[in-house]
Parts: structure tokens; sequence; C-alpha cells
């Protein structure tokens, strides 16, 4: 069976999409960042409740304030990258839920009154459009280099809030001609996936 899927859109997605390391310098405008997100904003998370926020690091001001709090190993390319994401889940979702899932408005108070189940929810629902945001950046030319080596609580303090908690953070650009480390192994089918 094949995929509907063009062969080049798989490789522009899948194939030959790897975790970029280096970027040119060529800038990466609102218009293509706000692409990006109208693409990614339509891909299904429970109850619609689409957690996800972006920070996007642009100034110089606040790149300074950034790479510090990144591993040591992140922090040139951070520094060097034209645009950064931080990626945060809103662990106050639940109050744009009567909008965003207006079939069962009630859904709000049903099941994210408590704080611990709306962290819960928002972590794996961010997550989950943090990967479509990695996607949506190769659908629109963009090289991704996503990252978790960062310190959680001081990305936090500096650019969010007690209700945004980060889950990853995202150099953005076109790759340069040394981006890539070669690709790891995957496990096969037969590996990773069991049918009952």
């Amino acid at each position: 069976m094949t995929l509907a899927l063009d062969k080049t859109a798989q490789d522009l997605l899948f194939r030959a999409a790897h975790t970029a390391n280096a970027f040119t310098e060529e800038p990466v405008t609102d218009e293509q960042m706000q692409a990006v997100y109208d693409l990614i904003k339509l891909a299904p998370t429970a109850f619609n409740q689409s957690p996800l926020r972006v920070v996007l690091v642009r100034s110089a001001e606040a790149r300074e304030r950034l790479v510090p709090l990144m591993a040591e190993g992140n922090r040139a390319k951070t520094g060097a990258a034209p645009l950064v994401a931080i990626l945060a889940a809103d662990n106050e979702f639940h109050e744009e839920l009567p909008a965003l899932f207006p079939a069962f408005p009630q859904a709000k108070d049903l099941f994210f009154a408590e704080r611990a189940a709306r962290e819960s929810s928002a972590t794996l629902n961010g997550a989950l459009q943090a990967g479509y945001f990695i996607l949506g950046l190769r659908a629109a030319g963009l090289a991704a280099g996503p990252m978790t080596g960062y310190d959680a609580a001081a990305v936090q303090k500096e650019f969010l809030d007690d209700d945004h908690t980060p889950l990853m953070i995202v150099n953005i650009g076109r790759p340069a001609a040394d981006a890539y480390r070669p690709r790891g192994p995957r496990l096969d089918y037969g590996q990773a996936v069991t049918t009952v």
C-alpha cells in the first residue's frame, strides 16, 4: 500500500528532514511563522484544547537572556539561529474551552477544574502540538533544531509565568551546509509495533 502524500512531500516532512544544528543568516519572517501557525493550529488535540503557546525570541536583548539558560552544548547554535521559539503548555487552557469546544462547553469545569488534570493534559497535548509545529516548519521549507537541554525553571521565570510550562526550545531557519549530523538508526516496524 502506498501513502496518499506524494514522495516529495514525504521526503520534505520525514525522510530528508533532520534536526538542524546550524543555519544560514537568512531571516525567518513573521509572515512565515504566521503561515506555519495557521497550518498547525488545525491539527487535533483532545477537546480541541490547543494548549501550545509560542514565544518567538527574535531580539538581541531576548537572545542574550535566553542563551545562558541553555545547556552549554546548545548555547552557540541558539545564539546563532535566525529565530528561536520557546514552546510552552498553557496550564490555564481550559479558559478557552467554551469557545474552542462549543459542542461541549461544560468540559471546562467537568474535566479540567483541577490544576493537576490541566497540567497533565496541557503537557500531553502541548507536546503533540510541538510535533505539529516541527512538521509545520518543515512544510514551510524551514529547518528545526528542537532541544530540551535548558534550565526549564529559569526559562519559565524569564520568559513565561507560573501558568505556562516550557516543553522545548526550537532553533529555526534555513539549514547551513553543515547543519546535519548523520541520521541515527530507527526501530523497524516489527520492533516498534505489536498487533494483538
